[in-house]
């Protein structure tokens, strides 16, 4: 039986350092992949407010002078900004997975947030492990953010760049029949020349892999260097502009059997990349392999996966013993029972 539907990714340099302005600009995106009769939207990493490339393109002391406002148009749960996402999602009755740099009290994520096409919230996951150099942004995530998650158009899961060298959480994800993946990169110009292992080859490789391991569609949203955000970051200065060329922007979609499908984009193009994807497909490619399934061998290798989430306070009481986890992603209290 065929489960037809089309998708969309997003190839567009973010509005760097105005959230106003990458709002609205999101909104007109879910508007076009909506009109377009796409069911799913996905967005780059941090598109929100976009990725910090000022981080890879000169000394802390340089790049401090970025912190506050880099900050300042991080992304919070409930807010306005989250708010408006919500709004466009059931306006337009679409899916959006939206990759955004999220503000929990002093701390930021790399985050992606996965709208419903009614408008809830399906999940709020982070980066498990921030790579390289962004730790000195980034907070972690935890094995809560390894989650699959069933809605009306199929199983759904999420991960950030290089989560997709990661073997054990790649599998984590298989093993929970994920149907469709939101990849969420960021721009793929940053050291071009200097650093393969960040260029576009091989992380668009990594998609391709993740689809034929998974057996599963993969949605690669990928954005771009604008010439906006390159004189922002880099005042002028030759040496930065070498290493932070315009462009960037690789964006694909991936079938189970790693063919790269749908519209294509050059790199230095904004828009959306679609495709028809059929989930009758799936079947066939598990067929042939299934790591997590029957070509697995759990006798010789296994996974083990802690999904319990991983909160800095826990509140106890002298007498009921453990009764809450301090939530800080939203001020609130997750209630447990007491043991």
């Amino acid at each position: 039986m065929s489960q037809q539907f089309k998708v969309a990714a997003v190839q567009a340099a973010p509005s760097f350092l105005d959230l106003e302005g990458g709002i609205k600009k999101a909104v007109q995106y879910i508007e076009q992949a909506a009109n377009e009769g796409c069911k799913l939207v996905v967005f780059p990493e941090t598109w929100l407010p976009g990725y910090p490339n000022q981080i890879w393109l000169g000394p802390v002391a340089w790049s401090i002078q970025f912190v506050a406002p880099y900050f300042q148009n991080s992304v919070e749960a409930g807010s306005d900004e989250d708010k408006a996402l919500a709004k466009a999602a059931r306006d337009n009755n679409i899916q959006v997975s939206m990759g955004l740099s999220e503000r929990a009290g002093g701390s930021l994520y790399i985050a992606q947030w996965h709208y419903g096409e009614d408008g809830e919230i399906i999940k709020r996951r982070r980066k498990l492990k921030p790579t390289h150099v962004e730790r000195t942004v980034f907070g972690e995530g935890d094995g809560s953010d390894l989650i699959v998650n069933d809605t009306s158009i199929g199983r759904i899961g999420q991960l950030s760049c290089w989560e997709h060298l990661q073997p054990l959480s790649k599998y984590a994800m298989y093993a929970q029949n994920e149907q469709i993946h939101c990849a969420a990169w960021p721009n793929l110009a940053l050291y071009e020349g200097g650093a393969y292992a960040l260029g576009h080859q091989v992380n668009n490789a990594a998609s391709m892999l993740y689809a034929v391991e998974g057996g599963c569609y993969v949605v690669a949203a990928c954005a771009l260097v604008s010439e906006e955000q390159q004189n922002v970051l880099c005042e002028g200065d030759p040496l930065r502009e070498q290493l932070c060329p315009l462009g960037g922007g690789y964006t694909k979609i991936y079938a189970p059997d790693g063919q790269s499908i749908g519209t294509e984009l050059a790199h230095t193009e904004e828009g959306l990349v679609t495709a028809e994807i059929d989930l009758a497909m799936i079947a066939v490619a598990k067929a042939a392999a299934d790591p997590a399934g029957h070509y697995s061998r759990p006798d010789v290798t296994r996974l083990m996966l802690n999904a319990k989430p991983q909160r800095p306070v826990m509140a106890f009481d002298e007498t009921a013993g453990l009764i809450s986890e301090v939530n800080e992603d939203a001020g609130s209290e997750t209630a447990e029972a007491a043991e």
